[in-house]
């Protein structure tokens, strides 16, 4: 199983281009996520995660990610090479995001203007579509 969960900061805007091929959009960014310790005395390190995401979610991404945001992604690691111009080979490991979240909260002013209610993936539904209703009355069984 290939799966990959993370929760970080956007460390720059995303960047889109399109294939040369199919013109398929594919939006790339890179996400600092801290580490879980940190030494004592020392401050808590991050890990700089690159991550591409191709056209639904690629462009969910662009539209509504911003530097400094924190998001949350699911997707899967990918490892791919290729040849520069002078004949060098180069390797890259990439998470390839396949859902995407919100993460910050809406008062922090990340969300915009889109309904984060449920996360931010597009083919998610944004609790505005759901088939059951609870009112603050109703008996939770939780």
């Amino acid at each position: 199983m290939n799966k990959v969960i993370l929760m970080g900061r956007l460390t720059r805007d995303p960047e889109v281009r399109y294939t040369q091929t199919s013109n398929t959009l594919v939006a790339s960014f890179s996400l600092a996520v801290n580490r879980r310790f940190a030494r004592q005395g020392e401050e808590r390190q991050a890990d700089f995660i690159n991550c591409v995401a191709w056209n639904k979610t690629g462009e969910f991404v662009s539209k509504y990610f911003k530097k400094g945001q924190q998001v949350g992604v699911v997707g899967r690691l990918q490892t791919r090479t290729w040849d520069d111009d002078k004949g060098q080979k180069h390797y890259i490991t990439e998470v390839v995001v396949e859902e995407t979240y919100f993460a910050d909260s809406k008062r922090d002013g990340a969300a915009g203007d889109f309904d984060s209610s449920f996360g931010g993936d597009p083919t998610m539904p944004t609790g505005n579509d759901s088939e059951f209703e609870v009112s603050s009355g109703d008996d939770l069984p939780f």
